[in-house]
């Protein structure tokens, strides 16, 4: 393909060959919320983490190339996270004021000295990119936030990769996987077509190859961003969040490789355990929460119901109401 401008390679035999189908990899790689995918290769399945480019496998090294034209710069983003999402700088994200730079002003002074320092300004209060820790600091209050470095992926090859990005299981293998969101009036509704962009099958085919990453989709108003980590959409204008749920039918198993006997529990107001589950009261199910515990033992994880969103801190073993900052107490236990 003569347009194409990147490829992702992986050392074998001390080789660096191309990965097959790296275009999956590439569109999850561009979306700045995507922590990083699972991939299957010639050694079993590996985990990229896209921050460090390092793999689940201390063995297996991989690596991304630019095939662009050495005066030809590429396209790249930068965001920083906020309290909900990660928003690109000098773009309209959930405040009401813009940063003074632009991802190409960030590129610029980061392609000048890649371990150096960047101030800048949002209204009043001034900043400073740290290229080295890849972290903003408010000078101000001193509250750090982490910024990514992403390519956008190339506007010509979208249209081209739209019917093959998804790759994954059969139809009849996902058919039983419904994926629905909390609607204005409490109740759960399916993502369907032509109202919605996506439906439930190109969801859970997405949802497989990255069950971290992200998937943006219109409906006849507005753009979403359906987000796999936190179990939730993202209204990309005005920045609202919606509970999302996916549930499985008769004959569809858990997508996990271990730990089907396992349950998630909390503690609740009488201290009494009680499980996780999926229903009109939780965004997500033990199934769910095993999954993202498999990704990153020590990471954390969103999630919602209909009055409140919470915070699951696996290190810990707790959770947090991310409004009243109550802290109850979370177990793993085998069934």
């Amino acid at each position: 393909m003569n347009d194409k401008c990147f490829e992702w390679q992986m050392l074998v035999e001390n080789q660096w060959l191309r990965i097959d189908s790296d275009h999956v990899i590439e569109t999850h790689y561009c979306q700045p919320g995507a922590k990083g995918m699972a991939i299957n290769t010639t050694v079993g399945q590996i985990f990229i983490d896209f921050d460090t480019l390092e793999t689940s496998q201390e063995s297996v090294r991989v690596q991304r190339l630019s095939l662009l034209p050495p005066d030809q710069p590429e396209d790249v983003g930068w965001y920083f996270r906020d309290d909900r999402l990660w928003c690109e700088y000098g773009s309209n994200g959930s405040g009401t004021l813009n940063s003074s730079v632009s991802s190409k002003d960030i590129e610029r002074h980061f392609m000048l000295n890649p371990q150096g320092n960047l101030g800048f300004s949002v209204g009043s209060i001034g900043y400073s990119i740290d290229f080295s820790t890849m972290t903003q600091t408010n000078l101000t209050t001193g509250l750090q936030r982490n910024i990514r470095r992403r390519p956008k992926f190339p506007s010509n090859l979208a249209g081209l990769y739209s019917t093959t990005v998804l790759p994954g299981p059969s139809q009849q293998s996902v058919a039983g996987c419904k994926w629905e969101f909390m609607g204005d009036r409490g109740q759960w509704t399916e993502y369907q077509t032509p109202v919605c962009s996506c439906d439930s099958s190109t969801i859970e085919q997405q949802y497989k190859q990255n069950p971290q990453g992200q998937l943006p989709f219109t409906t006849h108003k507005y753009s979403y961003t359906l987000d796999f980590s936190r179990m939730c959409q993202i209204n990309n204008v005005f920045g609202t969040t919606r509970a999302v749920r996916r549930t499985a039918g008769s004959g569809v198993q858990p997508d996990i490789s271990s730990g089907t006997s396992l349950q998630w529990q909390f503690q609740d107001n009488w201290r009494i355990w009680t499980d996780f589950s999926q229903g009109n009261q939780c965004s997500v199910s033990s199934q769910d929460i095993e999954l993202q515990y498999q990704q990153n033992p020590s990471g954390t994880l969103i999630f919602y119901t209909r009055d409140f969103s919470y915070e699951l801190n696996f290190s810990a073993m707790n959770q947090r109401n991310l409004s009243t900052n109550t802290v109850r107490a979370v177990r793993r236990i085998q069934q």
